[in-house]
């Protein structure tokens, strides 16, 4: 029978009302690659093939929802879909969940690893294996998933297929008849890659056979002004109809399934989710803080334990934003509010800074979250924002009381007279590149104060090296320049590891001798002198002169280390007369010179908002 039902937007959308499924007719599988490996070109070829998507209605990354996702060619937000396929004369239903491929999601590309049966290993023919396939295979291993290899982009003119292929067998120990080849963008192979998802992949099991109550994983979620939290689930035990009372496992919230459904790839509202089925609930839970990727919802009454695991994700990265024009702080704060209910890895809390007003220190996974989450400020907010310097997190034992402080601003760090010991996070990082490539990137490794460890031969022509570095260098362009001194060959995966004793000192700048906490940072000691003779000579190009003498200097380590001077404004104040006695000449001089000195002695100097920007780009 033909139903209809409230779509995204407030769209009807009409569907047929198919009976439960046998848990032997479901597929549940993710997408696991390098970026730009096409996993999103491939996610569209599959709705096609299943009818899915009418062709008409076909675009581009349909699966990214996001305009920023398609602008930069990146997956940022995971999307499930729902798709039927018959397979010999039985009809299949596939789950698939399209995840992001860079390093700052791994949390959540593990839990949604958590939600399925099988992946497909995706890699790119004209690129071979890179750094990132390294860690989400490792993670799907951990995870017990049935690996399918697929070699994507056979149609390019570039396409090194066999070469590739051996990559695989051996990163894989496979049989090379298993790799299946595979172009996104014709869609060759895509029929015999859907069969092969369905024999290989084993259908669902439940833990709790028969239970009266039920449980699902969180793997992600939205937010609707009207309908509040949405949850993306994967029902792990029992059946969730809609009008059930629901608890989460970890944040002890109890709420009514307000509605249940599945994504084709729009919201299809259905009258429950059984064990097997990816779906979404609607909660109208209207308050951040509250659902959170990884945790379990289960019934309030009759309650099944929550899946292991779970970790609220931990912020590695900090920056203050704050809005150029101190009206839109109440904008910059319903924003921010907003972001957090869709997105529970960024944390925010109100500061103030003398010189930009009052603000927020936010903190994110990494660079590519920051960079995600400011712009999305500017786009969806149509908010100007200046975003200081990110900084990490850093563990400071202080010499009066021995206790450990957990310190993420650099106006936060105390002097070095007051500190025992300072430690900070380091990573595990590896990069794949071809060996005419080595040196250089050894060159930067070691700029970098980088850990070098094994070097091995991966593959033809390439290498693999393996390396630890403090995430404060990672910071430090460290991305930009690989990719230049590699032409764009080198690619990069690493994770956070452990934390370790830093070298490291608080470098201020000072303004007329009042320090601007904004231009603060930690930096390296070994670096410090260059640092700040940087700094000043970018401060004193991008400031505009004003009515009097403005110096600028660095200070670290208890001295300044290096300064700048910008000469004051002449105004001849004597302009406008002609004739009579030199002495009038000389009384406004005398006049002027006075005002000034008062000017100098006040010592007030404005520090325009495109100087702060300025400052803060490391591209000027």
């Amino acid at each position: 029978m033909v139903t209809e039902s409230q779509g995204p937007r407030n769209k009807k959308v009409r569907h047929l009302m198919t009976s439960p499924m046998s848990k032997n007719l479901i597929r549940n599988f993710s997408i696991i690659a390098h970026i730009d490996h096409g996993k999103s070109t491939l996610a569209d070829r599959m709705l096609e093939v299943t009818h899915t998507i009418e062709k008409r209605k076909m675009h581009e990354q349909v699966l990214d929802s996001m305009e920023l996702e398609r602008e930069r060619g990146i997956t940022i937000k995971m999307q499930p879909v729902r798709m039927y396929h018959e397979h010999n004369g039985e009809k299949y239903l596939l789950n698939l969940i399209d995840t992001p491929g860079h390093i700052d999601f791994s949390y959540e590309v593990s839990r949604a690893l958590k939600a399925v049966e099988g992946c497909l290993l995706l890699v790119d023919a004209t690129q071979g294996v890179q750094a990132q396939t390294f860690t989400t295979l490792t993670m799907a291993r951990e995870h017990g998933l049935t690996i399918i290899p697929v070699l994507s982009k056979i149609d390019s003119p570039l396409a090194r297929i066999e070469e590739v292929r051996d990559e695989i067998v051996s990163l894989l120990n496979v049989d090379a008849s298993s790799v299946m080849l595979v172009s996104g963008r014709t869609g060759e192979g895509v029929s015999e890659l859907l069969a092969a998802i369905i024999d290989r992949i084993p259908p669902p099991e439940e833990e709790f056979p028969g239970t009266s109550s039920a449980r699902a994983l969180i793997f992600d979620f939205s937010y609707s002004n009207h309908r509040g939290v949405i949850l993306y689930v994967r029902v792990l035990d029992g059946t969730i109809t809609k009008g059930s009372e629901l608890t989460f496992s970890a944040a002890k919230e109890r709420f009514f399934a307000l509605e249940t459904g599945y994504f084709a790839p729009d919201e299809v509202a259905k009258p429950d989710l059984s064990h097997g089925e990816i779906g979404y609930i609607v909660t109208g839970i209207k308050r951040p803080g509250i659902a959170a990727v990884g945790d379990t919802v289960t019934f309030h009454k009759n309650p099944l334990p929550a899946l292991p695991g779970y970790a609220k994700p931990r912020p590695v990265v900090w920056a203050s934003v704050y809005p150029e024009s101190q009206d839109d702080l109440p904008t910059l704060r319903l924003a921010l509010q907003r972001l957090q209910l869709s997105d529970s890895s960024l944390t925010f809390e109100e500061e103030a800074s003398g010189n930009l007003g009052r603000g927020f220190r936010c903190g994110f996974l990494g660079m590519l979250h920051l960079e995600i989450i400011t712009e999305r400020l500017r786009r969806e907010f149509n908010l100007e924002l200046v975003v200081t310097t990110p900084t990490i997190t850093y563990e400071i034992t202080s010499k009066r009381t021995n206790k450990v402080e957990i310190i993420y601003s650099p106006s936060l760090f105390p002097d070095d007279s007051e500190i025992a010991s300072v430690r900070e996070p380091w990573i595990d990082g590896e990069i794949i590149l071809p060996p005419e490539y080595v040196g250089p990137v050894s060159q930067i490794l070691y700029e970098h104060e980088a850990e070098t460890g094994n070097t091995d031969i991966f593959g033809e022509n390439r290498f693999k090296v393996e390396f630890k570095m403090p995430l404060r260098e990672l910071m430090r362009s460290f991305f930009d320049k690989l990719k230049s001194v590699s032409s764009g060959f080198a690619s990069l995966s690493y994770e956070i590891g452990e934390f370790r004793d830093a070298d490291v000192t608080r470098l201020d700048i000072l303004v007329n001798d009042e320090i601007i906490t904004a231009f603060s940072r930690v930096v390296s000691r070994r670096r410090a002198q260059e640092e700040a003779e940087a700094a000043v000579k970018k401060l004193a190009k991008s400031m505009p002169r004003q009515m009097i003498v403005v110096k600028m200097q660095a200070k670290a380590m208890g001295r300044i280390i290096s300064s700048e001077r910008l000469s004051a404004l002449k105004k001849d104040v004597t302009g406008y007369l002609y004739g009579g006695d030199i002495t009038r000449k000389m009384k406004l001089r005398e006049k002027q010179k006075k005002g000034k000195k008062k000017m100098q002695e006040m010592g007030n100097v404005n520090i325009p908002a495109d100087v702060f920007i300025k400052m803060i780009r490391s591209d000027e």
